[in-house]
């Protein structure tokens, strides 16, 4: 699945990274310890964290995950998106819960 086809499906909102929708979700990942996300998310996971600082950006480069997805519509640091557009990385915003989110990429990627 595509970044693309994830945003139309669910309805998220794309706050960064609009031409790199692209990208191919090749699984997901949940979790907010950003020192275990670099040791567990995989290359083209999609990452669900309500983190929101600029840290997230560089944790997704480290580990080539396909895309950030903020749930419940937690407000995103702008210093974070415009580091996230710098460095290529796309930040996704969504009202659902992390539970909602990961059922639903379930579904989906299943």
């Amino acid at each position: 699945m595509k970044v693309r086809e994830l945003t139309e499906k669910l309805d998220i909102k794309v706050l960064s990274g609009k031409e790199l929708l692209e990208n191919d979700i090749t699984g997901v990942y949940a979790c907010d310890l950003l020192s275990w996300v670099m040791s567990h998310a995989e290359k083209g996971n999609a990452w669900i964290t309500i983190h929101t600082h600029l840290n997230i950006v560089a944790v997704a480069l480290l580990t080539e995950v396909s895309c950030i997805i903020i749930p419940e519509d937690i407000a995103v640091e702008e210093n974070t998106i415009k580091k996230a557009e710098e460095e290529g990385i796309v930040i996704l915003s969504s009202p659902l819960s992390t539970y909602e989110l990961c059922y639903r990429l379930h579904e989906l990627l299943v």
